[in-house]
């Protein structure tokens, strides 16, 4: 992509995200105590704006949470999977950015609640995923449906749309996979090359994440690192991430296999964005800049 000016703003995040990783954590925290952290952020995230409407559903089984805004064509809908290394994750947490992704888009967003490891490890998210989109679909034209996910729901996102095509079953319209996770076996040469510039990540605890979910599964399986997934007759993909992440080359990688087999594929590698930079759109507007690029990719294919 056209090489960008980094805001003042964007470069203060940073610094203050890259302070925080530096703090003392002593090693292998539970993940009961990360969620109970997380539970006391929930109220602090900014609610949506007047006029959104927020349905808690059930989705064959699958907890889910419909949110409407007042832009949205109510027969077009993201299927949005959260990121969260799939240990972690509630609707509260992605509120402010799940209303923004629907109004870039002008469609319905779907939240999927799916169950967490290490209480439910792989391939628990995956059918949780699968079986909301198909319930998604007894609704809404699998044509105009799009799968979006950031980081672990990234390549969740990418896993479902390997499993669907293996499955013979209805595709959907696109996939937007945002600082994706594609390669559980941490194999990408930016794990090494971005240790010291990335400002969230550290390699020692994405492994132990990896390890959580996986539970002993194969690291390369496509439906938990869609990486090493047959290539061809997916739908079009948009990726986007930061240039200094540790999981740069999950993205760069994948798009690369991708357009060697001729798929439709867009990636944009934004300088100097931490990971799933979207989320900070009230601070940064390179995060505004990047939610507006994804919904005019889904407007464009949905």
């Amino acid at each position: 992509m056209r090489a960008r000016k980094v805001s003042r703003r964007a470069e203060l995040l940073r610094l203050a995200l890259k302070t925080v990783k530096l703090l003392p954590v002593r090693p292998g925290v539970p993940i009961a105590k990360v969620r109970k952290r997380l539970r006391y952020i929930e109220p602090m995230v900014p609610k949506p704006p007047a006029g959104t409407r927020t349905t808690p559903l059930d989705a064959d089984g699958v907890r889910a949470v419909r949110i409407d805004v007042p832009e949205a064509r109510m027969d077009c809908c993201i299927l949005y999977l959260h990121g969260g290394g799939y240990i972690v994750g509630t609707e509260q947490l992605f509120r402010d950015f799940t209303w923004r992704i629907g109004k870039a888009a002008r469609a319905s967003v779907l939240y999927v609640d799916y169950r967490l490891a290490p209480e439910h490890p792989f391939p628990a998210a995956v059918e949780d995923a699968s079986r909301a989109y198909h319930w998604l679909t007894q609704r809404i034209d699998p044509a105009r449906i799009a799968l979006v996910g950031e980081s672990a729901g990234g390549g969740l996102a990418l896993a479902m749309a390997h499993k669907l095509r293996d499955e013979g079953r209805p595709l959907p319209g696109a996939v937007a996979a945002l600082s994706p996770w594609t390669d559980l076996a941490l194999t990408g040469p930016s794990l090494a090359s971005n240790a010291a510039h990335d400002p969230i990540l550290d390699f020692e605890r994405v492994q132990e994440i990896a390890n959580h979910y996986l539970a002993g599964a194969d690291a390369r399986h496509p439906y938990a690192s869609p990486l090493y997934g047959a290539a061809s007759g997916l739908p079009p993909i948009l990726f986007q991430v930061g240039g200094d992440e540790l999981l740069r080359d999950d993205s760069v990688r994948m798009a690369e296999k991708l357009r060697a087999a001729g798929g439709e594929v867009e990636i944009e590698v934004w300088p100097r964005m931490p990971h799933a930079w979207h989320f900070y759109a009230r601070i940064i507007p390179e995060a505004r800049v990047a939610v507006d690029r994804v919904g005019e990719f889904l407007r464009k294919h949905i």
